[in-house]
């Protein structure tokens, strides 16, 4: 081979390498490309939670990106992986996002327990984790690691809502809630709040998940006699009938509890006239993202939000609006530094990363069951509105 055409060769491969080379800079989803993987009960016993959490968190990447999709110059894509409502399977599919997907940032889950398994990946992995819509304490308390933030309350912002509501000096309180993370924490620290005020613990009972019969639970409350029942529950299986049937309310106990989504507002018709509270309820919040949540997902759904799509919203603006500041970098030391303290506006009002947990500091609301013209069933109609001060739970990972 002559000189001549081996130098030709040479200039030749060096410059289909260097063309490579730029394609992939050029069209590499590291560069271009925004991934956000969402872990959400799509099945299981939460299913109605993933399906509004996820509704939400699309509806608020439109609304915090002008219907661009984009930010900072990036497309956003999302993923949505099903955890089954199942903390084996919820890590699993963390891993396939982290691995396989290459995600920048992971959003979720509905259940206490599957966000338990995944936020040691996200530290593992050093990416963020913005958690909605578990509540358990122990995500931004015992359990917590510098690259976790969570929009959704948590159970000790439940707790000062409810004992707020109903405990005081010598006042006998009982909680019935499910037996893992979240009822725990949630009964907890609802304790915790009521005792402070001058209340008396006289049961702590706790029933399986996955329970449909609560007949022994409910009699040993009946049987321990206190003033009042504060009732922790999430998913389709709710207590609320067996309380009814076996007329808990006519032993002089009276049942408390935070009011839930739509699916189960029918189900607390018995409970008229409830003093409880809420996180979220279409209606309750005055301020223009929840104005446009509302029409949007009328126009999208045919239906107005419920309980958890302003958290997915909440969720999907909280990451927007960290990207925007930091131009687009996912370096989680990057965001990290920036999300800590960083306030956003939601369908809740302001919300407020508290540095020293990532916990969003965010309003709630003391409401009263009361009749509907809109729906044949009760809703919770506003007394006043639990100031993030008001609810700001204790720091619990110190």
């Amino acid at each position: 081979m002559n000189l001549k055409r081996t130098i030709g060769i040479m200039v030749t491969l060096l410059l289909v390498g260097f063309l490579a080379a730029c394609g992939n800079g050029a069209s590499g989803d590291s560069d271009d490309t925004i991934k956000i993987g969402v872990l959400a009960s799509m099945t299981g016993a939460l299913e109605s939670y993933g399906k509004q959490t996820t509704r939400g968190f699309e509806l608020g990447l439109e609304y915090a990106t002008d219907g661009t999709m984009e930010v900072a110059g990036k497309k956003i894509e999302f993923i949505i992986e099903d955890t089954e409502t199942d903390p084996q399977i919820a890590r699993q599919k963390a891993l396939a996002l982290l691995d396989d997907e290459k995600v920048d940032i992971l959003m979720g889950s509905s259940s206490s327990g599957d966000t338990l398994a995944v936020t040691p990946l996200a530290e593992e992995y050093e990416k963020i984790m913005v958690v909605e819509p578990a509540a358990a304490d122990s995500i931004t308390g015992s359990e917590y690691n510098d690259y976790i933030f969570r929009t959704a309350r948590n159970s000790s912002q439940d707790a000062a809502a409810a004992a707020a509501a109903v405990a005081g000096e010598g006042v006998k309180i009982a909680t019935l809630a499910p037996d893992y993370s979240f009822g725990h924490d949630g009964a907890k620290a609802f304790i915790a709040a009521a005792e402070e005020l001058g209340a008396e613990l006289v049961l702590e009972e706790y029933a399986d998940q996955a329970a449909t019969d609560f007949t022994a639970n409910i009699q040993k409350i009946i049987e321990a006699e206190p003033d009042y029942l504060y009732v922790v529950w999430a998913g389709a299986n709710t207590p609320w009938n067996q309380i009814v049937d076996m007329k808990v309310q006519d032993h002089g106990i009276m049942v408390t509890t935070g009011v839930a989504d739509l699916a189960t507002l029918p189900s607390m018709t018995p409970l008229l006239g409830m003093e409880g509270f809420t996180l979220y309820y279409h209606s309750l919040p005055d301020n223009d993202v929840n104005d446009w949540l509302i029409e949007a997902h009328q126009e999208e759904y045919g239906e107005v939000p419920d309980l958890f799509t302003a958290g997915g919203m909440s969720a999907a603006i909280a990451i927007v609006e960290a990207l925007k500041k930091t131009d687009g970098d996912t370096t989680a030391d990057v965001l990290i530094e920036t999300m800590e303290g960083m306030s956003f506006e939601t369908p809740k009002g302001t919300m407020t990363f508290r540095e020293e947990d990532h916990q969003a500091l965010q309003e709630m609301y003391s409401v009263t069951l009361e009749e509907s013209d809109e729906f044949d069933f009760p809703v919770p109609v506003l007394k006043r509105v639990l100031t993030p001060e008001e609810t700001a739970p204790p720091i619990l990972n110190q």
